[in-house]
């Protein structure tokens, strides 16, 4: 096996290239490849969503929102969008857009008619699975990094791609600070690529383009029995299933309302009844509001979260957020502009700014305050119940 820098042949019919998803040199490197080279096959790490996203960035509309919201997927989307921003910031000093490389290498094996493989899983699914195998405290470092602490390590691309003990710095740094997402985005997605390209082995001479901090853990893979390494795919593909209990603990609050009402009403108590009420009606539309309001979302946006708010709490199905976020999809529409103005967005804070984002945080957060808000109302009548 012969290796160079960032590129590894495994054999005579496979070599992976490592590059930095925002250096102008590796979308040199890359066409040089193909050119030169003359694979038979082009495998980019990439999926469909990613690559719409790098060719049809004004492909996102209203109804791409709508369907955002009523699946749940906003907050993921904006965590997407939260990681790619922190890659435009470290791109801007060397003119290119974070996956300018991969897009390269699509582009010129399309124009040299040779075939593409997208070979990564899909960005939404690797999300969900970091996510989900986060703590708390992890998801609370890793939300503070991303919003709010600047970046003070000074170093250059090409310092990047020419030292692999400084890249291997970096992947442990990240692990570091997100032990459980670290083992989802590098170790699982390594394994998944190298399962990928031993998948399409049989094509001919395949290039396979991936970012520089995969190629240890891609070449580890691939020395692998090949069935091993494809027979991960399938479990690797799988959605997170999701904790029953936040979804037991939602059904139960309406559940115990309704019981403690019933029985206050059993026994005559219809003052008590009617202070339960407004505690419920009060903090959910209260905390349901703020959340919204914090996503600067429009006055009307926020008047119909908090209204929502103290029904759609009695219904695990519903979510105030939804009707918050439609609402502030129609009273400011994001144009074809803000569309792409917002995969555009290098700083994290530039979401309250423009309409794409400001939909999604008024999603997100309007549903984050509902649920505070219903544990809390809940959480408060039991225990005037208990004292009472």
């Amino acid at each position: 096996m012969m290796e160079s820098k960032n590129i590894i042949d495994i054999d005579e019919k496979l070599r992976i290239l490592g590059t930095a998803h925002i250096s102008s040199e590796s979308v040199d490197l890359v066409n040089y490849q193909i050119r030169e080279w003359e694979p038979d096959v082009v495998a980019v790490e990439l999926c469909q969503s990613r690559l719409k996203a790098l060719t049809e960035p004004e492909s996102l509309d209203s109804e791409d929102l709508l369907k955002i919201i009523n699946e749940g997927r906003s907050l993921m989307i904006l965590l997407q969008s939260a990681l790619a921003s922190q890659q435009r910031k470290m791109g801007i000093s060397t003119g290119e857009k974070p996956g300018a490389e991969l897009l390269a290498a699509v582009k010129a094996a399309e124009g040299s008619d040779i075939p593409v493989e997208m070979i990564d899983r899909d960005v939404v699914i690797t999300l969900r699975r970091a996510w989900n195998r986060m703590g708390f405290r992890e998801k609370w470092r890793v939300i503070n990094t991303l919003l709010w602490e600047e970046e003070e390590d000074d170093f250059s691309i090409d310092d990047v791609l020419g030292d692999s003990d400084l890249l291997s710095k970096m992947m442990e740094e990240a692990r570091e600070l997100a032990p459980r997402a670290g083992e989802v985005l590098i170790d699982e997605r390594d394994a998944f690529l190298a399962g990928r390209i031993q998948q399409i082995r049989g094509k001919g001479k395949i290039l396979a383009v991936v970012g520089a901090g995969h190629l240890p853990g891609v070449t580890i893979n691939l020395k692998q029995p090949a069935m091993d390494v494809t027979s991960r795919l399938a479990e690797l593909s799988e959605q997170p299933s999701k904790s029953v209990w936040p979804k037991i603990l939602m059904a139960a609050i309406p559940i115990f309302l309704f019981g403690a009402v019933g029985w206050m009403a059993y026994n005559g108590e219809f003052e008590t009844i009617m202070e339960t009420a407004k505690t419920w009606i009060a903090l959910n539309a209260i905390l349901a509001g703020l959340g919204i309001l914090l996503a600067r979302g429009h006055p009307l946006a926020i008047i119909v979260g908090a209204i929502a708010s103290p029904i759609t709490s009695l219904n695990p199905t519903l979510a105030a957020g939804w009707f918050a976020g439609y609402t502030q999809l129609k009273v400011a529409s994001p144009t074809g502009k803000d569309a792409q103005d917002f995969l555009a967005l290098d700083e994290v804070s530039l979401f309250w700014k423009n309409r794409v984002g400001r939909v999604l945080m008024v999603t997100a957060m309007g549903n984050i305050g509902s649920m505070v808000g219903a544990w809390l109302a809940g959480s408060t009548i039991l225990y005037e119940l208990l004292i009472g």
